[in-house]
């Protein structure tokens, strides 16, 4: 089953009648004290899970079922709990930071492979092949630690982010805030040693 079928049956199944569930719904809407942790301990795990399973990466699971949350608070004047559970509701929301999350890793695979790729030269000359690939290396390396060496275990190792993070005992959102500006110091870098042949 995909994770989108997954949520599809989770949305299902949450729909919480006990008359403690309905009184959770109606605090939830109303930002009573309290009902965001209650509904965070009824429902984490199962956003949790269908994170995982979408995006395959423990950080990023922890990322979106975290967000789902922070949305799900500062949001919660737009639920209704006639409509449904705040579980419900919650599902939804994290198939949402999950869709986004998967959107955001293929634009950073796009843009990392678009400028690993920009040839510098325009040849099917093996020399001048051999002499993009330096000058890729060459920018790579004038990026500075710790970018230089963030990139080259993204795109020379082949390493995920957090393979990455795990390595080098930093955060995962550094890594990815590092691989971001890189990509766009790379992007002119390259640009520019292709203006000026």
């Amino acid at each position: 089953m995909t994770w989108a079928g997954a949520t599809l049956v989770a949305e299902a199944t949450v729909r919480d009648e006990r008359p403690e569930g309905r009184a959770l719904d109606r605090e939830f809407a109303a930002g009573a004290e309290g009902s965001l942790e209650r509904l965070y301990e009824s429902s984490a795990t199962l956003v949790h899970s269908l994170a995982m399973r979408a995006l395959g990466d423990s950080a990023e699971a922890e990322d979106v079922t975290q967000q789902t949350f922070v949305a799900a608070w500062r949001g919660r004047d737009g639920y209704d709990p006639d409509k449904g559970s705040a579980r419900g509701w919650v599902v939804g929301i994290a198939r949402r930071r999950i869709a986004d999350a998967l959107d955001a890793r293929s634009r950073e695979r796009r843009r990392l492979e678009a400028v690993m790729d920009t040839p510098v030269t325009h040849t099917s000359d093996p020399f001048a092949r051999e002499a993009d690939r330096i000058m890729v290396r060459s920018e790579v390396e004038n990026l500075g630690p710790p970018r230089s060496t963030i990139v080259s275990l993204a795109f020379f190792e082949g390493r995920t982010h957090e393979q990455i993070a795990e390595h080098l005992s930093i955060p995962l959102g550094t890594v990815k805030s590092h691989l971001r500006r890189s990509l766009v110091t790379l992007r002119r870098g390259l640009e520019a040693a292709d203006a000026s042949l």
